[in-house]
């Protein structure tokens, strides 16, 4: 045997469940409940910061005003604190493509291709390789923080986290024994969803609480975008302007100029039959959009497409892609452009990712991804859920982020590592407790700086201001 082919040979499962007990020594389970702030621990304010020299200045004071409203919210644009808080501790040395921030709100319902609604991970942003816990760490802590926002008890953060880890655990098992290719075609749809939470007595109870949104998200059709972001006009349908969350460039100017350029390059560079899609719609209206906590201030363009119809439209999302705050404390990606690395974990990581999906960068350099704007999209709101639901729903986020890890990861080992015993259950879901106390810390630092006028706050930020931020972000005259 050529040593060319003797180097593709995988590893035995012996050799796999060996690496993974052998990461037990690297961090031990009980391990996995350890956080102590380091002595030289960064300022998060300071920080968080650090992260906004690069977005649109003018819309800074919303990202902060929406980021101090709960320690949930400041939770969801503070990932880069986090990542910088894990890498200070231990790691397992099992590595899968990290979502980066993985909190619940990151998983819901969208429509696959093929019109079947699946659940699954649905942002990238913060992608690269890393160390497994360091994501289900993140969706833990997020359960105990969201159910605390809800005026939910104690009790219910805890199981929230504990029940997550131990669905995390039990699902790598079930994949460790399932060939490759298995793995790879797995899916969670509708379907999937019910028969999870219909499992035990609990789950039949908060089935009514997700039937609900299940429902919705069929409402959340491509149309459902048009209709909530345009109106119609004599020329046909338009997006609406409602600064700051949304602002009409229309398709001349200089900033126009920019997105269609972007367009152009993304179009050029998909592939074939995705090219002849596109080529059956024409851009006829381009806006600003102001989307999420966390990514406020990062340029996030709307583009209206029409096809042969008034009615054919369909709304694409062309996003800047910054960095991820994993860049410094994992491996690097060795992807050529930010944008790049975003599609490209999708794919990885998603069974069913959107048509519409691709990357394209700007004559200047600027990095962007392109997707399909809610295209029956959906993700929970904390607050709706009963204690039971909220429970139910931390059981299916765990799975489904077990199947992204055994995409990008080795499942045999993960296995081994976490064993059959709710060990590293118990661990994570102390964790999560004794790390949701820091981040309520970190999100009082921050309200009292914006507090106090060292953070400017603001809810209300007018059309003129936002626009020549654009200009100046994009090098615009």
């Amino acid at each position: 045997m050529s040593q060319a082919v003797a180097e593709t040979v995988p590893a035995t499962s012996a050799e796999r469940r060996s690496r993974g007990t052998a990461a037990r020594v690297a961090r031990p389970r009980r391990g996995l409940s350890r956080w102590e702030a380091a002595p030289d621990r960064p300022d998060p304010v300071t920080l968080l910061l650090s992260q906004e020299p690069a977005r649109v200045q003018a819309l800074l004071p919303l990202r902060h005003a929406r980021m101090a409203a709960s320690a949930f919210t400041f939770y969801r644009g503070s990932a880069l604190v986090m990542a910088a808080d894990l890498s200070t501790c231990p790691r397992s040395g099992l590595e899968v493509r990290l979502s980066g921030d993985a909190h619940l709100s990151n998983f819901g319902l969208f429509a696959a291709p093929d019109r079947r609604i699946v659940f699954d991970l649905n942002d990238f942003e913060e992608a690269a390789p890393g160390p497994f816990e360091w994501d289900l760490l993140r969706l833990a802590t997020s359960f105990v923080l969201a159910a605390a926002d809800a005026k939910k008890p104690r009790s219910a953060g805890t199981l929230a986290a504990r029940s997550a880890a131990a669905a995390y655990r039990q699902s790598i098992r079930e994949r460790a024994a399932r060939s490759e290719l298995d793995v790879w075609y797995g899916r969670e749809d509708a379907a999937a969803l019910r028969r999870w939470i219909t499992r035990d007595r609990v789950g039949r109870r908060a089935l009514s609480d997700l039937s609900l949104d299940r429902q919705s998200a069929r409402r959340e059709s491509m149309w459902t975008a048009v209709s909530s972001l345009t109106a119609k006009t004599e020329s046909g349908r338009r997006f609406v302007d409602r600064p700051p969350l949304l602002i009409r460039i229309g398709t001349s100017g200089p900033l126009a100029d920019f997105v269609l350029g972007l367009y152009a390059d993304y179009r050029g560079h998909e592939s074939v039959d995705r090219q002849e899609l596109l080529d059956r719609y024409r851009v006829v209206d381009i806006a600003h959009k102001v989307v999420g906590v966390g990514s406020v201030g990062v340029m996030d363009f709307a583009v209206l497409l029409q096809g042969r119809t008034a009615r054919d439209l369909v709304v694409l999302q062309v996003k800047s892609a910054q960095p991820s705050v994993l860049d410094g404390y994992a491996p690097a990606s060795h992807f050529p452009t930010h944008g790049e690395r975003i599609v490209a974990t999708a794919r990885l990581i998603q069974a069913d990712t959107d048509v519409f999906l691709g990357a394209t960068t700007a004559a200047n350099g600027l990095s962007f991804c392109v997707r399909q704007i809610r295209d029956r999209k959906w993700a929970p709101d904390p607050s709706r859920f009963t204690t039971s639901g909220l429970i139910e729903y931390a059981k299916f986020c765990g799975h489904d982020l077990a199947r992204s890890h055994a995409r990008t990861g080795d499942a045999v080992a993960l296995a081994a590592y976490l064993g059959r015993k709710d060990v590293a259950d118990s661990a994570v879901a102390t964790f999560a407790h004794t790390y949701a106390a820091q981040v309520r810390a970190d999100a009082a630092t921050f309200q009292a700086a914006v507090a106090d006028g060292r953070i400017a706050s603001s809810q209300h930020i007018d059309r003129d201001s936002v626009l020549a931020g654009l200009h100046e972000t994009i090098g615009l005259p």
